[in-house]
Order: C-alpha cells, then sequence, then structure tokens
C-alpha cells in the first residue's frame, strides 16, 4: 500500500529522513560523454553516474562508470568539477577490475529503514580493495547499478586475463588501456540509458489494484493524525552569495521544525548558468543552510534544484513548489496565468509502474513559496512608505494584487495565506534596510509569499526577517503544523486482512460489463493550436474492472495524434463511474495534412475491458484551414485568405512540388506570404522599442484573435493588438509550424559547413527556391532593423540567435531554442 509507517512512532521526524520520496524533476546533463572523450575507440562508457565517496579525508564527489575495453569490463572513478560537460573537467582517479571476487553490495539503512526515495548506499569489492559509496536515488542509478551487476553475475568469465599491473587488491592503479583521445567520440556511440523505471517492476495487477483501492477508502479506520512541523522559507538573493549565518531567518523559533521547505529566486543571474542550468552559488547557499538549521536536531537533506518537489510522509503526500512569477506591476494577469500553467503542466511520476502521473493538486498538503512578483495597485510611493511607517499593514494589503486576484477566484483558488503582519518584502537597496532610491524607484510590495493548501495545516507564524540584508529583498518563513496520516500496524492489518478475505469469496464468473454516455462525438469548427474537449462518462456494473484505449491492428498509436484520451487507462470499482475528456488540438505535426485534406478528423476509439468486450467510440469534425501549417510557396500563391478559399484549390497549392522559379503558374506568386509580411510590418512600426520582444510570451487569446485575422482577411492589416509579445509569438508559431523550414532541410548540411563563411553562406541562400530566399532575406532585414534599436529594446545578436544554433530536435530541422523561466521559443534557421 506504498506506506512509509515502519518509522518507530516516537523517533523524531528529523532522523526518520524527511527528505523521504522525493520525486522532482532535477535531471543533470549526461555526463557519459565527457568521460568517453578520454576513452580510445575500441574503449565505450556504457553508462555514468554521481556518487559520495567515502575517504580518509572525508565524504568526496566521485564519477563513476561503467567501460569496456577490449572484451574486459570495469568501473572507473573519476574526480570531476561541478558539472563534467568535456574530457577537461574530469581526471581518472582509480579502476576495478570486473572479475571473480569483484561484488556491487546495497548496504542496508540503520534499523533496516527503506524509505521510498531516498538515496542508494553501495560497498564495492574488489580482492582486498572497499569502497563505500552513496548514490541518488532515481532510475538512472538502478540502471547503472543493474548494467554492472550483469557484467559481475556468477558465471560470467573475463575475455582476456588479468593486467599485469593490476595489484593484489583487484585495483588497476595506472589503468594503462584508458588513453585520452584527441577526437570527440561521437554520441551515437554512447548506448543510451534504459528506460525510467521505478524501485519496484512488478506488474500492478487487478487483485493489487482492488486491494489499494479498497485500503485507500478505508484508510481513516487504520491512520491517525498526527501534527508535524513544518519550516517554509523563501529568498529571492537576487544573485548575491551568501554573507553571514542565516539563522535569524531559518533557526529564529524555540524548537526545531521537524522539516525544512526552502526556495531560492535569482540564485544566480550569469549567462552561464542559465545557458547551464548549473551554478557554483547553489553549492554556497545549499552549505549556508545546512550551517543555519536548527541546533536542536539533526536534519536528513535533500537538494532537488526544480521548481517541485512531492514526498510521501507517513500516509500522507507533500508537494512544495518554488515559483518565480513574472515581474512589472501591469503583469498581474500573466503571473494568474503562469500559475495555472505551473498547475495544469506540472505532473509527476508515481514510484509505482503503471500507476497515473499526479498533479500538483492531488496531494494531502500543498506548500507553494517563492517570489510571486504581485504589487501594490497603483499606489502613491509617500503614501505607501507613510502606512509602513504607522505599520497600517492592514489597510496597504487591501491594494495587494494578490488578495484582490484571490478575492476574484482568478488565481490560487482552494489555498490560503496567513494574515500579513510584516513589512513589504521588495525593495531595498541591497545591504541595507531603506526603501530602493534607485532610478527606477519601486514601490514596496509584498512580493514574497508563502501559500497553501491541504484540511491538516494550521498556520503557527508568517514573517519576514530584516537582518538579512544582502539582496534587494527580505527572507519570508512561515512555520506550520501538520496533521499527518500516520499508520497504526494493527488496524492496518486487520483492515488489509479483511479485504482479502472478502476478494476471496468473491466469485469472478461473470463478465466485466459497462455502460458508455456517448460513442458519437462530432468537433465543430476547429482551429490551429485551440483546445476542444468533449466528456462522456463510463459507468461501471457490478464487477471490478479495468479498461484502456487500445491501438487498431497495423496501427502503433489508439488515436490520431490530433487527440488524446484523459485518462486512457484506469479502474473501475463496481458500480462506480469515471468521466473520459477527449482532447482534439491541431499542432503543427497534423495541421499540413488536414489543411490539404489529405486527412481528415476522423477516428475509432478501441475502449477494451480487461476479461471483457470492446467499445467503439466515433470521432469526427471539421477543421477550418490556416495558414499556419502551409508552405511559404503555397502562401505566396494564395492572394486570397485561406478561409475563403476553394479545398481544391488549397489541396492543389499544398501539394505541388517546391519550385526553384516562378513558371508553375502563370499568374505572378507574392514576395513572401501576405500573413508574414501582415505580422512583421506591425512589428517593425509598433515594436522596434519593445524591451524582451521574443523572450516573453504573448497571451493565449491574443494569439488566437490574430490566428483568425490571419485566415479570414476580416481586416487588411492587423487590428489593435493589446500586447506586441503576442504578435511575436504568433511571428514565431507561424515559422515554428512551416512543414518546409526557411533553409530547406535538404540544405541543412551545407548551411552548416558554410557558416564560418559569407560568401559559402551566401551561396547557399541563393540555391533556395524563390519564395524562401524572399522570406529569408525579409526576415533578416526585420532582424538588423531591430537590432537598430538596441539600445532601446536591449536586443542583440546573441539573444536573438539564441545559445545552441546547431542543435537538431526529431525530424532533422535547424531549431535555435531561446527562452527563459516563463517560456520557450524557438527559431526555424
Amino acid at each position: 500500500a506504498g506506506l512509509a509507517a515502519d518509522v518507530e512512532r516516537g523517533a523524531r521526524a528529523q532522523e526518520e529522513g524527511a527528505a523521504a520520496g522525493l520525486e522532482a524533476a532535477a535531471h543533470k546533463m549526461d555526463q557519459s560523454v565527457a568521460i568517453q572523450e578520454t576513452l580510445s575507440a575500441e574503449e565505450t562508457c556504457l553508462a555514468t553516474v554521481q556518487g559520495i565517496l567515502a575517504t580518509e579525508e572525508g565524504m568526496e564527489s566521485r564519477l563513476l562508470s561503467l567501460i569496456e575495453s577490449h572484451g574486459k569490463s570495469m568501473l572507473c572513478l573519476y574526480t570531476h568539477r561541478r558539472m563534467a560537460i568535456t574530457a577537461e573537467d574530469v581526471c581518472l582517479d582509480r579502476v576495478l577490475l570486473i572479475q571473480e571476487g569483484f561484488a556491487v553490495e546495497e548496504v542496508p539503512p540503520e534499523n533496516n529503514l527503506q524509505i521510498p526515495g531516498s538515496d542508494v548506499t553501495v560497498q564495492v569489492t574488489s580482492g582486498g580493495a572497499s569502497l563505500l559509496v552513496r548514490l541518488p536515488f532515481g532510475s538512472h542509478t538502478q540502471t547503472f547499478l543493474r548494467e554492472v551487476r550483469r557484467r559481475c553475475s556468477p558465471g560470467k568469465k573475463d575475455a582476456t586475463a588479468a593486467d599485469p599491473e593490476q595489484s593484489a587488491a583487484g585495483e588497476v592503479t595506472g589503468a594503462p588501456r584508458l588513453k585520452t583521445a584527441n577526437k570527440m567520440v561521437p554520441s551515437s556511440s554512447v548506448p543510451a540509458s534504459g528506460p525510467t523505471q521505478g524501485l519496484s517492476t512488478r506488474p500492478c495487477g487487478l487483485r493489487d489494484t482492488l486491494v489499494k483501492s479498497l485500503l485507500k477508502q478505508k484508510e481513516s479506520s487504520y491512520t491517525h493524525l498526527q501534527n508535524f512541523r513544518f519550516f517554509v522559507g523563501t529568498y529571492n538573493v537576487n544573485g548575491q552569495s551568501p554573507r553571514g549565518s542565516l539563522r535569524p531567518w531559518l533557526s529564529q523559533d524555540g524548537e526545531p521544525p521537524d522539516i525544512y521547505c526552502v526556495g531560492f529566486q535569482e540564485l544566480d543571474l550569469s549567462k552561464e548558468a542559465f545557458f547551464f542550468n548549473d551554478t557554483p552559488k547553489e553549492e554556497e547557499w545549499f552549505k549556508a543552510v545546512t550551517e543555519s538549521l536548527h541546533p536542536g536536531a539533526k536534519y536528513a537533506k535533500g537538494n532537488k534544484g526544480g521548481v517541485a518537489i512531492r514526498f510521501q510522509f507517513h500516509n500522507s503526500t507533500v508537494c512544495v513548489v518554488n515559483a518565480h512569477l513574472a515581474a512589472h506591476p501591469e503583469e498581474y494577469e500573466r503571473r494568474n496565468q503562469e500559475v495555472r500553467d505551473i498547475c495544469a503542466r506540472m505532473q509527476f511520476h508515481p514510484l509505482e509502474p503503471g500507476c497515473p502521473l499526479l498533479a500538483i493538486k492531488e496531494h494531502d498538503v500543498v506548500l507553494w513559496l517563492g517570489d510571486l512578483n504581485y504589487r501594490l495597485e497603483e499606489q502613491d510611493m509617500e503614501r505607501v512608505k507613510k502606512l509602513i511607517q504607522t505599520q497600517d499593514f492592514q489597510a496597504l494589503h487591501q491594494h495587494d494584487q494578490l488578495k484582490i486576484q484571490r478575492e476574484a477566484k482568478l488565481v490560487f483558488e482552494g489555498f490560503q495565506e496567513g494574515e500579513i503582519s510584516f513589512q513589504p518584502t521588495y525593495k531595498y537597496n541591497p545591504g541595507s534596510d531603506d526603501w530602493d532610491d534607485s532610478a527606477e524607484c519601486r514601490v514596496p510590495a509584498w512580493c514574497d509569499r508563502i501559500l497553501w493548501s491541504g484540511k491538516t495545516v494550521s498556520l503557527l507564524s508568517y514573517q519576514s526577517h530584516m537582518a538579512l540584508k544582502n539582496s534587494d529583498h527580505k527572507p519570508v518563513s512561515a512555520i506550520f503544523d501538520v496533521g499527518v496520516k500516520v499508520v497504526d500496524k494493527k488496524s492496518y492489518c486487520k483492515a488489509f486482512e479483511g479485504i482479502v478475505r472478502s476478494l476471496d469469496k468473491m466469485e469472478n464468473a461473470s463478465i466485466p460489463s459497462v455502460t458508455l454516455s456517448k460513442r458519437e462525438f462530432l468537433f465543430k469548427d476547429v482551429k490551429y493550436l485551440q483546445l476542444q474537449v468533449e466528456s462522456f462518462t463510463i459507468s461501471n456494473g457490478p464487477v471490478p474492472c479495468q479498461f484502456e484505449f487500445i491501438s487498431k491492428p497495423n496501427e502503433d498509436a489508439y488515436c490520431k495524434p490530433w487527440l488524446i484520451a484523459k485518462p486512457s487507462k484506469g479502474f473501475l470499482m463496481p458500480d462506480s463511474e469515471v468521466v473520459i475528456a477527449l482532447e482534439l488540438c491541431v499542432n503543427k505535426s497534423t495541421a499540413t495534412a488536414l489543411n490539404s485534406g489529405e486527412e481528415k478528423l476522423e477516428d475509432i476509439l478501441v475502449l477494451h475491458l480487461d476479461r471483457g468486450k470492446d467499445y467503439f467510440l466515433s470521432v469526427s469534425g471539421n477543421y477550418l484551414p490556416s495558414c499556419f501549417g502551409c508552405p511559404i510557396q503555397t502562401l505566396c500563391y494564395m492572394k486570397e485568405p485561406i478561409r475563403e478559399m476553394l479545398p481544391e484549390a488549397i489541396r492543389e497549392l499544398t501539394l505541388m512540388p517546391l519550385l526553384t522559379d516562378d513558371a508553375f503558374w502563370e499568374e505572378k506568386p507574392l514576395d513572401v506570404p501576405k500573413e508574414l509580411w501582415m505580422m512583421v510590418d506591425l512589428l517593425c512600426r509598433s515594436a522596434c522599442h519593445q524591451e524582451g520582444l521574443f523572450q516573453q510570451p504573448g497571451l493565449r487569446p491574443e494569439f488566437e484573435q490574430i490566428r483568425d485575422w490571419l485566415d479570414t482577411g476580416t481586416l487588411d492589416v492587423l487590428g489593435p493588438v493589446a500586447s506586441n509579445h503576442s504578435v511575436a509569438e504568433a511571428l514565431l508559431l507561424f515559422l515554428e509550424s512551416l512543414p518546409e523550414p526557411v533553409v530547406c532541410y535538404k540544405s541543412y548540411r551545407s548551411s552548416l559547413e558554410c557558416a564560418n563563411s559569407y560568401e559559402m553562406s551566401s551561396q547557399v541562400i541563393s540555391m533556395l527556391p524563390k519564395c524562401h530566399q524572399n522570406v529569408f532575406h525579409y526576415l533578416v532585414a526585420f532582424l538588423r532593423e531591430l537590432l537598430k534599436h538596441t539600445g532601446k529594446n536591449h536586443l542583440d545578436v546573441n539573444v536573438l540567435a539564441g545559445p545552441n544554433p546547431s542543435s537538431i530536435p526529431e525530424g532533422g530541422q535547424t531549431i535555435t531554442a531561446k527562452g527563459n523561466c516563463h517560456n520557450c521559443k524557438r527559431w526555424k534557421q
């Protein structure tokens, strides 16, 4: 039942491993590539994992690599820089041959307390040598250990004799067979890791699923609530390093908390941190936090560097979200949208395979902290300072954007926040308690906030900490008593045995059957990137059953790529029901075929019952053609808006071969697509001075309005749009939707080879079809115009080009990724 309640009831939560079960999305760059660079052509790095090695000097970080060389397998340990990217970042420390006497064994934790999600400690022995290494929790570690054990399993003989320089302890000190290669080994020679797996790989059967569901229903009969104290803190450090102790913030209470949840924002503002998602300041602040924890208890620490962490504590699930939302007073709607996007998009993989993904709100307790950036509504600076001086925080709080938006139920619905009895936490002159006196002169605001949701959470304190002065923000903390469901073993065994006995009495002679509220679904007037949803209900009969949408014969997926069912599989108790949502959305991968009429919005779904029959659902709809997803050449020959053209004409233009001249039709085509001109023309007229262009996302309603204007031609030029960012995003989405990019697929290789030569690059462009040449020159002219105003829009060549101009996604397209914490945009080159 996934219980974590084998913990002795009287032990402190800190010693129980409060960081157990961490499942944050914190994936490090694959460091096998750096190891592979140090090897010769006959040697292969199969897998690499980073661990902590126990040495005489203390605990030291090492990279452990499984390497095959001339038929021999060996475990190599490397010292390394913080993030090993190239061969220069690693140095060989020692080599252990995998041969007779070699073993890797997991070391059980104290008291045999195995907490799901905790790190794995292994003992590596080879002859007389013995190493103790702690490896991080996760499927990558499990895959690494599995590969090592497979090579040292009984009966496996080494292909060659032991190396003559091998010591009696089984350790190769010189590693003569490993030498540095001068050339980079192609990434295709480095095997990819296996599929992600949890700690348990046993399939989840119908009976197990039923037992878990019944145990969940009877949870109140075998658990009791026990309060644990949570410290929740948030701090925007403005890229500064820690100076002095953090104890005034982290240890101000007399009683030590059971669990610390600490989130930082703007930890490192350097370009290197943005590009590589790694920073030495993370270690500095982690050390500062560690040294400032409450001295009254010992803590097991977990640091996941992501935006969210979830864990199971006893029988309760907790999710901690650390967010840094959009800045500036007028952007409150964007902040609301970002909160909704985080809740909708962030999902966690449960430890048990086969179980559905978990959303943020599907936890017993959610703690949300961070620099939420909500400001005060249109307040005069002097009036704000006067209210702060008189400590009339209640009157000032009435103008707080977050309070206003929450009361209107536009954001954080279902969450609570404590009463604010401290002065605004932003913006100060760094190193002091003085308000911002820079040219910007920001109005003070409560940017740094802590909210929560959960029926068993009670707030004990909510305060800021003026003693810390090294940032333009002040840290904030909240202390909670959280009622956690603790399992009583005797009651649990009693409930479990009762369920098993009742299941044993059940006769599964009857075949499961369900009733569907609807079997035919019609989606009307579907538009590009506009989600439509139709729902139906599956009502189960007296027999528990598992259902799943299955693929039809000779098809890989259960539905067309523009459709998805949520959930696509599940379990139904007797006489229960579930609502299934069919979501239809046409994107860049499906729009072209739908525009041309080669594909239709038609599909048949097969709903399969385990040990039961199949049900067939009919899905159909009509798609409104869009310029998004049309080839450049097709749009150049379209003098009218696409919605006004006959389907036959659209099909003929879309399917015609890509031409190098304009001799296909008698009528001369447009130099560039009119839709492209309309967007670029508007940006040239109104957005050349716009700061953050192509870096800040637009709003979806405005994009949909722009799309409809382009497709229907209701106006000769784009009408008034609230945000230049929405037009810029529409332009990026338009370019991203092109089935043939501006620089065609066949020219991709030569464009890379000629990238350092202007003359040769010009020759590559001259070989493109005429319409693609025109679009290329038109976009370059537009970008040059933007760069003329770099003093106001703060754009430069690096910002527009992006950090990685040669990355290749699926299909071989040339794409440059450009993004920030709010968005990710792509330029097709």
